[in-house]
């Protein structure tokens, strides 16, 4: 194996994988959004935030199914990883990744997987405020245990929340369950968020009609697309996004990355 040691490396790898999910999701007609810190990285910089190695997109829970059952990569380099197929996977949403590289991180010891563009579904939330700060609760408590079960390192800083959560006799498929019916509402709401475990706070709710449609947007030289409502839904997830943060906040994600 060789190591990708040059950013810009790992980077052209991302992009091409987005390159495929963009050209795929035209042809089908399958709504995707750049997002995160890819798509403030879209506004603030024309392209990656310049500390950044990681692309991340949203996609409306019906467009988001429908990609994860349809998809075929063009070259035949990418497949995508669905959470309710792939074993001993560690996330709750799904990943399309460049089978020609492996990537190493720490949290997912255990589990191969590639250099990888992040796919998040984005659902209906319920419009009661009451209601929906315990659906929040709740689902931030399930997906700690999932996390305890699913990972040997301890991310609670408390051995005993640990190990009562790892110990606890429910297993990680009936948690994905209980997730599922808790997060995936069918019948339309005014409000919508990404509510896997790495999504937003309840202040990352937005409007449904801010991605009711999808705008161009220039990204590393191409036009991609993302929600109609962009500058909204950045203002209520990261307030300030125009600003630089403090360089202790500028931080890299955690990984090795090889050529296979």
């Amino acid at each position: 194996m060789k190591r990708i040691n040059d950013i810009q490396e790992l980077r052209r790898v991302q992009t091409g994988i987005l390159d495929e999910i963009h050209a795929f999701c035209t042809d089908r007609g399958i709504r995707y959004f750049l997002s995160c810190g890819t798509l403030i990285g879209a506004v603030r910089h024309k392209g990656y935030i310049p500390w950044d190695d990681d692309l991340d997109i949203y996609m409306p829970r019906e467009d988001y199914e429908r990609f994860l059952q349809e998809f075929k990569s063009a070259s035949g380099n990418c497949r995508v990883l669905d959470p309710k197929k792939e074993k001993h996977y560690f996330y709750t949403f799904a990943k399309v990744i460049d089978t020609r590289t492996l990537l190493v991180e720490a949290e997912t010891e255990g589990y191969s997987i590639g250099v990888y563009v992040d796919v998040f579904p984005v659902d209906y939330v319920t419009d009661d405020l009451r209601a929906r700060r315990r659906v929040f609760r709740r689902k931030r408590l399930l997906y700690k245990i999932r996390r305890c079960k699913i990972s040997k390192k301890n991310y609670l800083k408390s051995a005993l929340a640990y190990w009562c959560y790892r110990l606890l006799p429910v297993s990680v498929a009936t948690l994905d369950r209980m997730i599922e019916r808790m997060v995936v509402l069918h019948e339309p709401t005014f409000t919508v968020a990404n509510m896997t475990e790495a999504g937003p706070g309840i202040g990352g709710c937005l409007p449904a009609k801010d991605i009711e449609d999808s705008v161009d947007i220039l990204f590393e030289g191409k036009m991609y697309k993302t929600m109609i409502g962009y500058r909204d839904y950045l203002k209520r997830t990261y307030g300030d996004y125009m600003t630089l943060p403090p360089v202790e906040q500028r931080v890299t994600h955690s990984f090795e990355a090889y050529w296979l």
